[in-house]
């Protein structure tokens, strides 16, 4: 009897301790409930729009430096040297490119073409325009072209320094140099007008040179400009051929007047009387 007393208190106990454990269960089912989110609306749960992507108001800038740094390395030096001799300042490979957009750092072709150049002298680390004559102003030009008393070319000055053309007028404005044009190439020639070492020629000379009789018809004048060794500046046969082709009549050369002796002719002559056996009275 008391062993049957004690299984009833143990099964008592048990039960007791499963109530307390479904006890337990059910209160913490019963907090996840109250703290559980509530349901989202399937109309919240959809993906707010993605901002709309923008292109960079810079675009045509960014194009047009692709551009230029896929350009022939011949047309990028083109570029670097027309700064240079615009701007008379020396630049370093950055400030290049952030002038003109030419990536000399990162185009080795580029940079060493660069360096080469005759046009263009680099020291280190900067690059600058090298002009034929290294001159600053008026004073030091004209130093320049009375070095040069058989004439210097303009073409080899006008790169000099920005003012260069401006100044060569005013020198020959002043009488103290010549600016002369050269048949052959056609190019203004500078000559010195020094005043400290004044021509003066003969009047007999002048009068020698002013007696001298040129030929009649211009074909005759290129001909003996040509065996002296200049080119003439015209083509007068070439002109005339055009001239028959389109059917425009050559000008007619003027006779000359055939001179007769006659009886009032003064004779220098009159050792020589069969000269003048029929003479017009």
């Amino acid at each position: 009897m008391a062993s049957l007393q004690e299984s009833l208190n143990k099964f008592q106990k048990q039960q007791e301790r499963c109530q307390t454990t479904l006890s337990s269960i059910a209160a913490k089912a019963g907090s996840k409930a109250t703290t559980a989110p509530r349901a989202t609306p399937a109309s919240t749960l959809s993906k707010s729009p993605a901002p709309a992507v923008k292109f960079s108001n810079d675009t045509e800038r960014l194009q047009h430096i692709n551009s230029i740094r896929k350009a022939p390395v011949g047309a990028q030096i083109k570029r670097v040297i027309d700064l240079l001799l615009e701007t008379r300042q020396a630049f370093t490979p950055e400030q290049i490119n952030e002038a003109c957009y030419v990536d000399a750092n990162a185009n080795k072709a580029v940079f060493d073409s660069l360096r080469k150049n005759p046009k263009v002298y680099y020291d280190g680390k900067r690059f600058a325009y090298k002009s034929k004559h290294d001159l600053r102003d008026k004073s030091e030009l004209l130093v320049l072209i009375r070095k040069f008393p058989e004439g210097i070319a303009v073409i080899d000055l006008k790169d000099a320094y920005p003012t260069v053309m401006e100044d060569l007028q005013t020198l020959k404005a002043t009488g103290q140099i010549w600016l002369l044009s050269n048949f052959d190439s056609q190019e203004d020639i500078a000559y010195p007008n020094d005043p400290r070492v004044p021509i003066k020629v003969d009047n007999y000379l002048k009068t020698l040179f002013r007696d001298v009789e040129l030929p009649r018809d211009m074909i005759d004048i290129e001909k003996d400009l040509q065996k002296n060794g200049m080119k003439p500046a015209t083509n007068t046969a070439k002109r005339r051929a055009q001239a028959q082709v389109h059917g425009i009549a050559p000008k007619q050369k003027p006779k000359k007047k055939k001179h007769e002796i006659s009886k009032r002719t003064k004779l220098t002559n009159s050792h020589l009387p069969e000269l003048f056996q029929n003479l017009k009275s």
